[in-house]
């Protein structure tokens, strides 16, 4: 038996890493070191996010959700830089961003 946050979690999570990776590095100058760090992931991950080699499995299944990604992302990353947030609250981020996923999934049906 597989949990909604398990089973959404295990596409959503490098998504959301890969766009926040991405946002840190490229809109804030972030070394591929430093954004490793401040995600709490190794400098190896980052390099395969912004390669494509992760993160991109299971967009489509989220593709109706990438604004909302991208939003979310965008704000964490400014959390990041201004120093209000760290990596054990990033994680929290990505839970609010799966219950609005799940949320918006049940208005749909």
């Amino acid at each position: 038996m597989y949990l909604p946050c398990e089973s959404i979690g295990r596409h959503l999570t490098p998504i959301f890493r890969a766009y926040l990776a991405k946002e840190l590095i490229e809109k804030h100058g972030f070394t591929q070191v430093e954004a490793a760090k401040k995600l709490g992931i190794t400098q190896a991950a980052v390099s395969q996010y912004l390669r494509l080699k992760r993160g991109v499995k299971g967009l489509e299944e989220f593709k109706d959700f990438l604004p909302l990604i991208e939003s979310a992302t965008s704000e964490v990353a400014g959390e990041i830089v201004s120093g209000k947030i760290d990596s054990g609250k990033v994680a929290l981020k990505l839970c609010e961003i799966c219950l609005s996923i799940r949320r918006k999934s049940l208005e749909h049906k």
